[in-house]
């Protein structure tokens, strides 16, 4: 039997890295609790107060396909290479000369939103690009 899976990412902002990550993956925020319209409105009732209300952030997938992704806050900066990332699929099933031009463009929207871009790679057919998101988590778009 599989099981379902959340990815989390220590934040120092998880309201803000997660906005990045929604647009980077076409997801939305999460919906607040049932019976509550807002995440304000869920809060307030949970007694959570004004100055820890962006400790955690999530969005999911808008199709409920992909696994929801997860912001906590933590106060310490990343301090390594991740030994896990992300790819990010935007040239699945394109031909190369095609799949490199859509990489690259959404390489630039990235970086529109505050992600940084490192090197491109090609090999064995596949072309990508390294990237950091805007708190330095490494990430690849392919």
């Amino acid at each position: 039997m599989a099981f379902g899976i959340q990815i989390t990412f220590d934040a120092a902002s998880p309201p803000t890295l997660g906005a990045f990550w929604a647009s980077a993956l076409g997801y939305v925020e999460d919906s607040p609790p049932d019976g509550f319209a807002t995440w304000d409105e869920a809060l307030d009732a949970m007694n959570v107060p004004m100055d820890q209300r962006d400790t955690a952030y999530a969005v999911v997938d808008p199709d409920g396909v992909g696994p929801r992704v997860f912001f906590q806050k933590v106060p310490e900066a990343k301090t390594s290479k991740n030994r896990v990332h992300l790819d990010v699929n935007v040239g699945a099933g394109l031909p190369p000369e095609t799949r490199r031009e859509v990489v690259r463009a959404r390489v630039a929207e990235l970086v529109a939103l505050g992600a940084t871009a490192g090197a491109e790679f090609e090999e064995l057919g596949s072309f990508w690009t390294v990237m950091q998101d805007p708190e330095g988590n490494e990430f690849c778009v392919q």
